[in-house]
């Protein structure tokens, strides 16, 4: 078995909360944007990143509300959801340059959501090559900037600096 050494994770493991503890809810609810990585807090919604990135620029647009089914946000949520998620997309561009992205909702546990109880939208930038040998045989991701970088990089274009 190969093992990649992590001891930085340590410190999120740590102080995990019980399973049964939404993330989104526990994050929101702290008021400690820079350590929870909240870039932004709209009326309904808020924009994080992803603490374990598929890509550097990896972020997710949450409700504050804890919904579970796309079909159960209010109008409102739903409006200011996909609003965020398209000035997602525009700082992401602009930042990182992407090749492409992705954005998408995984409803539901078989669908792929980690949380499934509160929806979440992805918003990732990728670029050609992205998926590569470290990914695909090494199982493993290398990220070229660290999370409290890319939070000082999103958080100053979502505070329009």
């Amino acid at each position: 078995m190969d093992r990649l050494w992590s001891p930085w994770r340590y410190r999120y493991v740590s102080k995990a909360s019980p399973a049964d503890d939404c993330i989104f809810c526990a994050k929101e609810a702290e008021r400690r944007d820079e350590e929870n990585l909240i870039l932004h807090r709209g009326e309904h919604s808020f924009v994080l990143l992803n603490l374990y990135p598929y890509t550097t620029g990896h972020l997710m647009v949450a409700p504050y509300a804890h919904i579970a089914s796309l079909e159960d946000l209010p109008d409102e949520t739903a409006i200011e959801l996909m609003r965020l998620t398209q000035t997602a997309v525009r700082h992401i561009r602009a930042i990182y340059r992407p090749q492409g992205l992705n954005a998408g909702l995984n409803l539901g546990e078989c669908a792929g959501a980690g949380i499934a109880g509160h929806l979440h939208m992805h918003v990732l930038p990728r670029w050609t090559g992205d998926a590569n040998f470290m990914t695909t045989i090494g199982e493993t991701r290398v990220m070229p900037e660290d999370l409290p970088e890319t939070w000082r990089r999103l958080g100053a274009a979502f505070r329009g600096q």
